[in-house]
């Protein structure tokens, strides 16, 4: 029994390769040929190549569930078209035991994901899109159209370019009294953050008073707030590409500042439940190759895979931002696809038995 778990877990594992070998190739060169669009000045083909391999991490990451769908569809429907698990039921093991075989493979790539989505993913993303910034010279320009923005009570903040390593470039600062009036702007080439404070370099603040306006410059100007690099490190990517502790983290941060964390709640919980979505695409491509794909075409597999996987991730996007719009929970809208394959996977399983 132990040589028949190996060999159904080794056929599967194969096919969740190929497909995932495939699918990032494709994913790849279309990302390359993507940044050539966003070509300038010292971001050029070498530069935009490094990118693309720099964020390689998030891309597996958010391809393992569609990959390992895919993988148990065309290897199990390999092993159907050979008759193979014909002849295994007839021999008397039991679906379930395939099942269990067949899921062994979807454990190992649930633990990698995690490890990758947790610890790996959100680093090297941090790196690539902080690297890509100062290579296109956003660190310099005031009117730069990189970088973010932030609120922290009245002050309004943009950083062109935020680094993993506690270093800001280009920092526009927005002070508004209890009325929305403007009262001072500052603007600093540079910020560190050093001994638990930030200190500002070249900075350059204009007060509005009275209708007049008064400039001064500095070269260095200490900044009272309470963002760290940590939280900033959140800022710099999209919350889908985040981890899950820095998403629970931000979004305290956010409701602690009285500021919206729905967002940062969507992916958190997309995020949190991302294994048991994986587990559940797996058991409907078991079931469809126990169930109505049994004597179907390879092609036909794969294409059917492809359709299953696209809507399940689609309506997973359409129900997030549902969510933020009418106000309900926002973790139903991922439970919701996860418990309709759940359903489904089970219906077509207790149907083939």
């Amino acid at each position: 029994m132990h040589k028949l778990d190996r060999y159904i877990v080794s056929t599967v594992s194969s096919a969740i390769l190929v497909v995932m070998l495939i699918v990032l190739s494709l994913d790849f060169l279309f990302a390359y040929i993507g940044e050539m669009d966003e070509l300038r000045g010292r971001y050029q083909s070498f530069e935009a190549f490094l990118y693309v391999c720099s964020t390689l991490p998030r891309r597996i990451y958010d391809y393992l569930p569609l990959g390992a769908f895919m993988g148990c569809l065309v290897g199990l429907g390999a092993l159907a078209k050979n008759s193979e698990l014909t002849v295994l039921r007839a021999a008397g093991v039991s679906t379930i035991r395939i099942v269990y075989a067949a899921m062994k493979s979807a454990f190992v790539v649930v633990f990698f994901g995690l490890l990758l989505g947790e610890f790996v993913a959100p680093l090297t993303e941090k790196i690539a899109q902080s690297q890509k910034a100062v290579a296109q010279g956003a660190e310099s320009d005031i009117g730069s159209h990189q970088g973010l923005w932030h609120r922290e009570g009245h002050v309004f903040m943009h950083f062109n370019v935020v680094e993993s390593n506690g270093v800001l470039h280009g920092v526009m600062l927005q002070f508004y009294d209890d009325d929305r009036a403007l009262l001072r702007t500052v603007f600093a080439g540079r910020a560190l953050y050093q001994r638990g404070g930030w200190l500002l370099e070249s900075v350059i603040e204009t007060r509005f008073e009275n209708g007049r306006t008064n400039v001064e410059e500095y070269v260095k100007l200490a900044w009272d707030t309470d963002l760290t690099p940590s939280l900033l490190d959140v800022l710099i990517v999209k919350p889908d590409n985040l981890s899950i502790s820095g998403l629970y983290a931000y979004a305290e941060y956010l409701g602690d500042q009285g500021l919206s964390s729905a967002e940062y709640m969507v992916s958190f919980w997309k995020k949190l439940l991302q294994p048991v979505s994986t587990l559940m695409l797996v058991l409907v491509a078991i079931s469809f190759v126990f169930g109505p794909l049994r004597s179907v075409t390879m092609g036909f597999r794969v294409f059917l895979g492809v359709v299953v996987g696209l809507s399940f991730k689609y309506v997973q996007d359409l129900l997030g931002p549902m969510s933020l719009v009418f106000g309900f929970n926002p973790v139903y809208a991922t439970l919701i696809p996860i418990l309709v394959c759940m359903c489904l996977g089970m219906m077509l399983l207790l149907r083939s038995r």
